[in-house]
C-alpha cells in the first residue's frame, strides 16, 4: 500500500504533507520515519524507491514534507513558495517532525492500527540527521537512530553563518539553488532562531546523549558534508556503529529527477545496511 501526498492539517501552523509505505494486513509494523534534508523534498530523486525497499522489509515507512520547505499542498515538489521556504528555522523542523509523530501515533490516523508505537526509527538525510539526532536525544518514544551523510553542527552551516551584519542590515539573504537556479531567501529570523535555541539545537549535547542503538552512514568523498563530521558523530557516541560508503557522493550516487527502476548501488547499500541494524 503506497498513501502519497496525505495531509496533516495543523490550527494556527502550515500543514504536512507525508506519504506513507506499507504492506496492509492490520499488523503492527515497525515505524520508520525519513526526514529530508536542506533544499530537500520527500519526492527527491529515488526516495520512492528508497521507500519501497523499506515496506517490502516488512516497515511502516513514512517521508514528509517540512512545512516551510518552500513546496506546497498542490506541488509538493521543489519550491513555489519561497516566502515559506525563508521563514523555516530549525526549531520550526523540530516542531514538524514532533507533530508528526504525535499523528503517527494517535487515533486520528486512520491507520495507526497498522503501526508498532512501540518500535519508532528516526532516519534522517544531511541536515534531516541533525534535525533526527536532536530528537531522539530527547524523546524515549524513538528506538532507533540513523543518520546518513548528517551533519554535526548547525552552527557551521551556511543557513546559519557568514556576513552576519550584512544579513541582519538586509533582512534578508539569498542561496543559490545549483540545480533549479533560484535564489533561495533565508530570512534574518533563522539566525535569531539559532541563537535563541543554541543549547537545545547542539548536535554533539545531542549525541553524546544517545542511549539507543545509532547508526551513521557517510560517503567517505561526500562532497557537501565532509566524512570527519560522520567521524565527529561516532567519536560522542562510541556506542554508535559507523558504516562508511566508499568513493560515493552526498546523495550515495542519486540524482534528481531519478528515472531508473533501481537504486543507485551506493544507495542501495545504505538502505540494506539500514534495514539490517534496525532488524537486529
Amino acid at each position: 500500500m503506497i498513501k502519497k501526498n496525505n495531509i496533516l492539517e495543523r490550527p494556527h501552523k502550515k500543514p504536512i504533507l507525508w506519504d506513507a509505505f506499507y504492506e496492509s494486513n492490520n499488523t503492527h509494523k515497525p515505524l520508520v520515519i525519513f526526514c529530508h534534508g536542506y533544499k530537500g523534498f520527500k519526492d527527491w530523486g529515488a526516495w520512492d524507491l528508497v521507500a519501497e525497499e523499506f515496506l517490502k522489509a516488512g516497515f511502516f515507512f513514512v517521508k514528509f514534507n517540512f512545512s516551510h520547505n518552500g513546496g506546497t499542498m498542490e506541488q509538493p515538489i521543489d519550491f513555489p513558495d519561497l516566502d515559506a521556504f525563508a521563514e523555516n528555522n530549525y526549531s520550526k523542523e523540530l516542531e514538524d517532525l514532533d507533530d508528526l509523530i504525535n499523528f503517527m501515533l494517535s487515533t486520528e490516523n486512520p491507520i495507526h492500527t497498522e503501526i508498532n508505537r512501540n518500535h519508532i526509527t528516526l532516519i534522517g538525510h544531511s541536515r534531516g540527521g541533525g534535525i533526527a539526532t536532536l530528537k531522539a536525544s530527547k524523546d524515549n518514544r524513538i528506538t532507533n537512530l540513523i543518520s546518513w551523510a548528517g551533519v554535526s553542527d548547525f552552527g557551521k552551516r551556511t543557513a546559519t553563518s557568514g556576513e552576519l551584519e550584512q544579513w541582519k542590515k538586509d533582512g534578508v539573504k539569498y542561496v543559490l539553488n545549483g540545480r533549479t537556479k533560484q535564489m533561495m531567501p533565508h530570512n534574518f529570523q533563522f539566525y535569531e532562531d539559532f541563537k535563541t535555541h543554541e543549547k537545545r539545537l547542539n548536535i554533539e549535547r545531542a549525541a553524546k546523549s544517545i542511549t539507543i542503538p545509532h547508526l551513521i552512514i557517510h560517503a567517505t568523498t561526500d562532497p557537501s558534508v565532509k566524512f570527519n563530521e560522520a567521524e565527529d558523530l561516532h567519536r560522542w557516541n562510541p556506542n554508535s556503529k559507523l558504516f562508511p560508503i566508499p568513493s560515493s557522493d552526498h546523495v550515495f550516487g542519486a540524482s534528481h529527477p531519478w528515472k531508473d527502476k533501481t537504486l543507485p548501488k551506493p544507495l542501495q547499500n545504505v538502505v540494506d545496511k539500514s534495514i539490517e541494524f534496525i532488524n537486529h
